[in-house]
């Protein structure tokens, strides 16, 4: 009988019993579940199993967090329940299964955008940069600091600010004026196909020889540059910025290559594809698609603008900031990008934005409020707390999915704190140079005319979800969750009826980890990669960054080559995928070391494991290696986390963060 046999026949009817089951799968720490009807799963019971860390649903996949043992409870599982498990990609396409079409097309837009948010976030806060330094009238013409009668900007009065404004704009034109090559290459990447093609169909509407995009408005079309075949003329018109215009020529370029592969004898298809699917595709691009695709995206910014702009303003406003919460859950808010790129790139700024930044801080909020309320409640604070800076930072799954639809009145005292936010953002007129980091830096990609602004705005943002919900959490949240399940069990007599009563809706907490009374020497754990230490909220997912898996840091990795912190034994390693690597220290400490993001999903492309499970490494000794050019190529953020899962032995652990670490080098964590 397997070690999780028991906890394993548990879960089966939890969640809806195997006919339920679609398809089952795991990573190096979550079961993943794809379900005929997600509402059976009882999460509450689920989460009350003994193993389970907790649960979330993400892009139609229902994902129970297990730990560095979940390869153990799968077979267990699987034997239990006598269902075959799947490939993660199988799993992934049977997930599809679970999302209607918008969805879907949602999730394949996010996926488009997702590599470019480095990109364009990066861009925002240039633009902003550039806008203090040179479109801000500081000085008055005697060069005295004059803000309300300025007439001239710090680059104005400086040669040097001058060279830095002027230098800038190359990343910022880079950036948004030549924003279809990235994202012609992201759809190719996404479908599967030659992603050099559609860099190359990129650069052609953007080309130097094209009439610059921007300046098409104020060019007579007698001046317009064409092409002429003599039977028609097609106007030489360059797409700089143009979101929608880029998207329908990849997803034509995409449909070609696809169509010709499947029709073209493989023998020659290496000269007749890649020919047949770009020449076509770049006449389509000019000739139908990008017009079409121009006068889509143009109508979509200046309905949207429209909007925020007209007399019903504020009940628009009202309505997006209450719902982008719920929004963001169901995977439906990636349009937001395309529209406030757009926006952008048509009138110079996004009066979008600005609320998708306050909606997140809101809901950071709420989740602040609920960390007040239960500061005596440790299993909830090692939730909340992460949750809230990471959500202020901009990450909102956390806190959302966590916390807040978890007890459901913080999210709704969120989405009521941000429509009070967004109606005043509105009115005040808040306009943002790009999008930006959502959350409480958002204001660095605030025009800087508006940050006074919208500084009031977040305050709105954070005073009204806050207040709503500690009134709230004092009616509606019971003494387990106030305190958790031990502290209530110690309580008096007369309390027992509410414990009792609450049980069934309480916040589950694990079992207490056996930890032996031996005292232990101190020791430092090494930095198991090279580059930049954090916090490890701020790992771009809910799973290490709630800290349900444990505490530990996050590393912007510098260097490919993941070395043993310690002396130690490998406890897990994941021979399909060699993304990740486990080990057990002499004391009974597990570390749980995993290189990027869903990088589970490459199939070990890009990854080479040096150890196998039962290997005794020293520290030092290299454990995997990787390819930081093939994680981004395929869409995955490389920040590694290491976390420290059971502590052993050991009684504390202090963190080192905010450092440059050298693998196998610095120490980045005290234990003792």
């Amino acid at each position: 009988m397997g070690k999780y046999m028991q906890d394993a026949q548990a879960l089966l009817p939890l969640v809806g019993g195997k006919e339920n089951i679609s398809a089952v799968t795991h990573c190096v720490t979550r079961m993943r579940f794809v379900l005929v009807d997600p509402a059976r799963a009882q999460v509450d019971k689920i989460e009350e199993i003994a193993c389970v860390k907790g649960t979330f649903t993400q892009a139609g996949q229902f994902q129970v967090i297990i730990g560095n043992d979940v390869a153990e409870f799968y077979n267990d599982f699987t034997g239990v329940s006598g269902i075959e498990g799947v490939s993660k990609e199988a799993a992934k396409q049977a997930a599809g299964s679970n999302q209607n079409p918008l969805q879907r097309a949602m999730g394949v837009l996010g996926e488009i955008f997702a590599p470019l948010i480095p990109a364009l976030v990066s861009g925002g806060l240039i633009l902003g940069f550039r806008n203090i330094i040179g479109e801000v009238n500081f000085f008055d013409a005697t060069g005295a600091f004059n803000l309300e009668g300025g007439v001239m900007s710090i680059a104005d009065i400086s040669t040097f600010w001058m060279g830095v404004y002027n230098f800038l704009w190359l990343i910022g034109e880079a950036v948004f004026h030549m924003l279809p090559v990235g994202i012609c290459w992201s759809v190719t990447k996404k479908m599967g196909t030659t992603q050099i093609l559609g860099i190359v169909l990129g650069l052609t509407l953007v080309s130097g020889q094209l009439l610059n995009g921007f300046a098409v408005a104020g060019t007579p079309v007698a001046e317009i540059p064409v092409w002429d075949f003599g039977f028609a003329q097609v106007q030489m018109i360059g797409y700089q910025g143009q979101v929608i215009a880029a998207l329908l020529a990849a997803f034509v370029l995409v449909g070609l290559e696809k169509f010709f592969t499947k029709v073209t004898p493989e023998v020659v298809s290496m000269i007749v594809v890649p020919f047949c699917s770009l020449v076509p595709a770049v006449i389509i691009a000019h000739t139908l698609v990008g017009p079409i695709g121009w006068t889509v995206g143009n109508a979509i910014a200046e309905a949207v603008n429209w909007g925020l702009t007209s007399d019903v303003r504020i009940l628009f406003a009202a309505v997006f900031g209450a719902l982008y919460a719920p929004v963001v859950m169901t995977g439906l808010h990636h349009m937001t990008n395309a529209i406030d790129t757009q926006m952008v790139n048509v009138m110079g700024y996004t009066i979008l934005w600005p609320m998708i930044a306050l909606s997140n801080i809101a809901q950071g909020s709420a989740v602040l409020a609920m960390s007040v309320l239960q500061k005596k409640n440790e299993r909830a604070q090692q939730v909340n707390v992460p949750a809230c800076i990471s959500c202020y930072l901009g990450v909102t799954e956390p806190a959302l999915f966590g916390v807040n639809l978890k007890y459901r009145f913080p999210l709704v005292c969120g989405m009521i704190g941000s429509a009070c936010a967004a109606v005043l953002c509105t009115g005040l007129g808040v306009q943002a140079l790009s999008i930006g980091v959502g959350g409480l830096p958002g204001i660095l990609s605030i025009k800087f005319e508006y940050w006074i602004a919208f500084a009031l705005c977040m305050a709105v943002a954070i005073v009204v979800p806050f207040v709503l919900t500690f009134v709230a959490g004092k009616k509606k949240l019971t003494k387990v969750e106030l305190v958790g399940r031990d502290a209530a069990a110690a309580a008096p007599a007369d309390a027992a009826a509410v414990v009792t009563a609450a049980s069934s809706s309480a916040s589950p907490v694990p079992a207490p980890q056996s930890i032996a009374a031996a005292a232990t020497e101190a020791y430092d754990l090494l930095a198991p990669l090279s580059g930049a230490v954090k916090p490890i909220e701020q790992m771009p997912d809910p799973v290490f960054s709630s800290k349900c898996m444990g505490d530990g840091v996050m590393i912007e990795p510098s260097g490919t080559c993941v070395v043993a912190p310690a002396d130690a034994t490998v406890s897990v390693t994941m021979p399909a995928s060699s993304h990740a690597v486990g080990l057990t220290l002499a004391n009974g400490m597990e570390l749980l070391i995993h290189v990027g993001i869903d990088t589970v999903d490459m199939k070990g492309d890009g990854f080479t494991c040096h150890v196998s499970q039962g290997d005794r490494v020293k520290a030092g000794d290299v454990l995997l290696e990787f390819d930081p050019v093939k994680i981004a190529a395929a869409g995955h953020p490389t920040a590694t986390a290491v976390v420290v899962s059971a502590m052993g032995n050991a009684k504390d652990l202090q963190l080192m963060t905010g450092q440059d670490a050298v693998a196998g080098e610095t120490a980045i964590a005290r234990c003792e």
